[in-house]
């Protein structure tokens, strides 16, 4: 009863049985071999006459409670699955299949109290064939994901978060928090229908671009002299730029045109005007009362009275916040961006192009290398790249800002008030290819 030659020939012999299962059973087979003897005849009809080939074991659990109690503890779900876990997992899922492949392999022992049905040879070739291929492409699948995760997390702790500007002046009325963004999408949207051709003056027969730049480096100034407010600097080039670019003007009455800007841009924006007597003194009465009035009614109809335009000092102001800036680097900022005022080939560029590539023309210039926040990046809708080839004209022109006879804004940075910006060195760095 014990397993005889004739219900296993030359597969399980009497002495193999008694040494495997007794050994592990512990003497405890009595009542599960009775049980058994059905699929043991079973198992005698299909082995007699089978092929000799590899043979694989399908085992179904006598019970649920003993099958419970054989079966080996299951890797907990909740596992995080690392690299050392995953190895693990590939390394026992390979032995596996080369145990079940030997040749001399015997049949389930009977202390696992179990019923034996034998699956077909060529059956268990396909199953060996492709459960351990599956199991290798998982585990290089986890792989995978685990590395692309770390490079997601890596990525994550890289990228620096857009601040908050406007979180300090949210009890502040005057700083509109829930409408600015709105403002300046639509300043962004009206720049480029608020500025002047860059090619304007090829529509001047008497004037030039140098005559142009003679006439803004004069203004600064005057702007200067007569203590007016920043914006009205900007919007008084931008109306001759404009005025310019409508209506032929004549080399002797360059001049008018710009104070007369002038005196348009200080009723719109300033609080104490200064009076029409002021500007024809500081033109050193080259123009009269009347011409001076003539000329500020055709150019306010050539403009059709269009004043309320967004210059770069609008985008200025919000970008210096959006860059967290200094008083120093704030006057720095403003030292490269009234350089450009000067310069005619500077008007290709929007407004707030010219203002993000002063601000990034300044940080670079203070802090020694390049420097563009997230943050500024996006308040201002630009990159660095696209800043490049105007912050390169800007340090061209920091370059050469007290050579020359155009040293006006020079001077002007060069004194105390504006905390002596002009005196900083530049950033050639930013002249040299990148990559």
């Amino acid at each position: 009863m014990a397993g005889s030659d004739e219900n296993n020939p030359g597969v399980i012999g009497p002495r193999n049985l008694q040494e495997e299962g007794f050994r592990a059973g512990g003497g405890k087979l009595v009542s599960g071999i009775g049980h058994n003897r059905r699929a043991l005849s079973s198992i005698n009809r299909n082995i007699i006459g089978a092929p000799p080939y590899p043979y694989a074991v399908n085992k179904n659990a006598f019970s649920e409670k003993q099958a419970d109690f054989n079966k080996k503890p299951s890797i907990p779900v909740h596992r995080p699955i690392t690299r050392k876990f995953a190895a693990e997992l590939s390394n026992k899922q390979q032995v596996i299949p080369e145990e079940t492949k030997k040749p001399g392999q015997l049949a389930p022992k009977p202390s696992e109290f179990e019923d034996c049905t034998i699956i077909d040879a060529e059956d268990d070739e396909e199953s060996s064939d492709f459960s351990a291929p599956m199991f290798v492409q998982h585990t290089e699948a986890m792989l995978e994901e685990i590395d692309r995760m770390e490079e997601v997390e890596m990525e994550d702790i890289d990228d620096e978060p857009v601040f908050d500007i406007d979180s300090c002046d949210k009890k502040n009325s005057l700083a509109v928090v829930e409408y600015i963004n709105d403002l300046y999408t639509n300043y962004k949207k009206a720049e480029s229908s608020s500025c002047a051709s860059s090619n304007y003056m090829s529509q001047q027969s008497d004037i030039n671009d140098r005559m142009r730049g003679i006439l803004i480096d004069w203004l600064i100034e005057v702007h200067y002299k007569f203590e007016l407010m920043d914006e009205t600097l900007y919007l008084t080039v931008n109306l001759i730029d404009r005025f310019l670019a409508a209506q032929p003007v004549v080399r002797k009455k360059l001049q008018l045109v710009g104070v007369t800007a002038m005196l348009l841009a200080c009723k719109y924006e300033e609080v104490s005007v200064p009076v029409v007597e002021d500007f024809i003194v500081i033109s050193d009465k080259a123009y009269s009362r009347k011409e001076v009035l003539e000329m500020e009614k055709l150019m306010i109809n050539t403009l059709q009275f269009n004043l309320s335009i967004p210059t770069p000092y609008v985008f200025m102001r919000r970008f210096l916040k959006a860059a967290q800036a200094d008083k120093k680097l704030e006057l720095l900022s403003f030292f490269i961006i009234e350089l450009c005022l000067v310069e005619y080939e500077t008007l290709k560029f929007p407004p707030s192009l010219l203002a993000a590539a002063a601000i990034y023309t300044a940080q670079c210039t203070h802090y020694g290398f390049r420097q563009w926040s997230t943050t500024c990046e996006w308040h201002t809708s630009y990159s660095e790249e696209q800043l490049q080839e105007c912050s390169r004209l800007m340090v061209n022109f920091h370059q050469n800002a007290g050579s020359g006879k155009l040293t006006g804004v020079h001077r002007k940075y060069s004194t105390s008030k504006y905390g002596y910006a002009a005196k900083t060195d530049p950033a050639n760095f930013l002249l040299e290819a990148r990559y």
